[in-house]
């Protein structure tokens, strides 16, 4: 894989895996909300006006055209397996911002998604 190939996958990731932690950071300012119908305009309003949830939606639509840059020039089975280096990074920033756990149990299923993505990367 070139290195171009790799910055793009890569960027898509981050930008997909920013997008999860921005939303996450959006809904934490709102509290908890229940989805009935008296509740469906104030929250679409809620949602529509919160920037941190805006700021995840345009990560999404980036990641989206970074993407599909990235899959005119990489096979899919080798970029697809790449999703998961956001895994890695949504696990640590969501420990690091949101002081979520993360066990000894996550470690290592986050230690075997990266070894699973060093031997995609390689073969």
């Amino acid at each position: 894989m070139k290195l171009v190939e790799f910055a793009l996958i890569l960027l898509g990731v981050l930008l997909n895996a920013f997008a999860q932690l921005f939303l996450k950071a959006g809904v934490s300012q709102l509290g908890h909300f229940d989805f009935a119908a008296e509740n469906v305009w104030p929250v679409a309003t809620s949602l529509a006006t919160n920037v941190p949830v805006i700021s995840g939606l345009f990560c999404y639509v980036i990641s989206v055209v970074v993407w599909i840059l990235a899959l005119s020039r990489v096979e899919v089975s080798m970029a697809y397996p790449m999703l998961s280096i956001g895994y890695v990074v949504n696990a640590g920033l969501a420990w690091f911002l949101f002081n979520e756990a993360v066990g000894p149990q996550r470690l290592l299923g986050i230690t075997v998604i990266i070894i699973g993505v060093i031997i995609v990367a390689r073969s």
